[in-house]
């Protein structure tokens, strides 16, 4: 369930406008274009990225009409046609769309998300759909890391009041949570998506009261089944973890309940919690769980484990909700192919810059998966309609090292998009947001544990069919 407070027709960079405006009066506005939507490097080094934020896309494509005040706002810009306004005020969406689901582990070069219509229609929509997707996509991917990271052990979103803004907050722990993170503190999330809202007490509930274990008690009282204590307000070993010993006996054994936990926010907490364990431990409470938070992210939860913390659960913040280590996800949204009067004409981007050429034409893009291990071996991005036969051998090679070749034999190949839209008109049901998490779980084992590690992780193959090699390399040296 998604809420979009504002009709977002103008979220776009001004040029998409002055660029239809253009189209229009060149009377380009009915030639067919499609677009691709990629991305050209992994997160933090990473081996892979979490495709993430396309029931949004769908919801503002479904959405996309220009009001009465989104056209007396253009025409006050003085510059656009009274013909152009016109049609804008008649806009009707009506291009093809096709993604890859969210949940996916997607990789550099590959066309996740791709627009074909009329040629204005594609280019206004642009911004939205970079927007939307490099952003969860990013989230998505941290919380990915940061969950690895803590082996097992529960993460919680707690990055709300650090985010960019509400809707980062709101899409941010709904991203979070298809990368595997146990619930969240913002509540408005679980009331939109189901994700569980979790938390206990701050700093100022301990400072509210005249002292530490009336402020300990009150809680227990009123929350008895799900007491989690904050222990470091004053200090842990000499004051938290006494009182919160000394509020288990007194409040939650009489009413026959056993404490949820305790929360260790700041200080040495490896070594806070090794001994705020045996406290527990010895006061009869090793099943008493010790979260920790306090701008933690994937390297400092994987130190503090090696280190033998024994730690059951982790609020991750800050670094979380903003991603911060790496803060832009750097989606780009590039034209493939223009088609008139029914002749299709791949375009290509040429830079000195290796990595900016662009992969021309309409494309599809398949998985290749191993039969035996269900490990995925590579990813072809081919020709639109372009098919590869699973039941023969099939040579792989390397887009720009040609000669690095591999013959890959009992393997299944999936196509990894759907068409989401035809003709204007959306054709796909977005799955629950629970569903999307286990698809990306689900997805996260057919990865090698190489492609998964954090340093150095090994390269994913992404390469082209020979056919879609051949159309780029025949426009990469100009003959068109």
């Amino acid at each position: 369930m998604t809420y979009l407070k504002n009709n977002l027709t103008l979220l776009t960079d001004f040029y998409e406008l002055t660029m239809a405006g253009g189209y229009f009066e060149e009377n380009m506005q009915d030639t067919i274009a499609t677009f691709d939507m990629f991305y050209r490097r992994n997160p933090d080094k990473g081996g892979f990225a979490v495709m993430a934020g396309l029931e949004q896309v769908v919801d503002y494509l479904k959405d996309l009409k220009f009001t009465d005040a989104d056209i007396d706002f253009l025409r006050e810009k003085g510059i656009f046609s009274e013909a152009f306004l016109e049609y804008l005020r008649h806009f009707n969406f009506t291009c093809d769309v096709w993604a890859v689901e969210e949940g996916t582990p997607i990789f550099p070069g590959e066309p996740i998300v791709t627009v074909r219509g009329p040629l204005i229609q594609t280019q206004l929509v642009e911004t939205m759909i970079l927007l939307t997707i490099n952003h969860q996509s990013l989230i998505a991917t941290k919380a990915s890391r940061i969950v690895r990271a803590a082996a097992g052990r529960a993460v919680m979103e707690f990055g709300s009041r650090r985010a960019h803004s509400y809707d980062a907050a709101v899409y941010g722990a709904r991203a979070a949570y298809i990368g595997g993170v146990a619930g969240t503190a913002c509540t408005i999330a679980d009331r939109d998506y189901g994700i569980p809202a979790l938390g206990t007490m701050a700093h100022s509930w301990i400072q509210s009261f005249d002292n530490e274990y009336d402020a300990f008690a009150a809680y227990a009282r009123r929350y008895p089944n799900s007491c989690t204590l904050l222990v470091d307000t004053y200090n842990v070993l000499k004051s938290g973890i006494p009182n919160a010993i000394r509020t288990f006996d007194t409040i939650l054994k009489p009413l026959g309940c056993r404490p949820k936990g305790i929360r260790i926010d700041s200080g040495d907490i490896t070594y806070l919690a090794g001994k705020a364990r045996k406290m527990l431990d010895e006061a009869g409470y090793p099943d008493c769980a010790i979260c920790a938070s306090n701008s933690l992210d994937e390297y400092i939860i994987k130190d503090m484990l090696r280190q033998g913390a024994p730690i059951d659960s982790f609020g991750v913040g800050e670094r979380l909700i903003t991603a911060s280590s790496e803060p832009v996800f750097g989606g780009v949204y590039k034209l493939v192919s223009v088609c008139r009067n029914g002749v299709e004409t791949p375009r290509i981007k040429i830079s000195e810059n290796v990595a900016k050429i662009t992969n021309p034409c309409r494309k599809d893009l398949y998985r290749l998966y191993d039969k035996e291990s269900g490990k995925a071996l590579a990813d072809v991005i081919t020709l639109f309609g372009e098919t590869i036969d699973d039941t023969r051998p099939y040579t792989i090679f390397d887009p720009e090292h040609t000669w690095k070749r591999k013959t890959l034999e009992n393997f299944r190949c999936v196509n990894l998009r759907r068409q989401i839209f035809e003709n204007g008109k959306c054709i796909y049901q977005c799955p629950p947001l629970k569903a999307i998490r286990e698809r990306y779980a689900q997805q996260l084992t057919t990865l090698w544990d190489e492609v998964r590690r954090f340093e150095n992780p090994h390269t994913y193959y992404v390469d082209l069919s020979q056919k879609l090699w051949d159309t780029k390399d025949r426009l990469l040296h100009g003959s068109r």
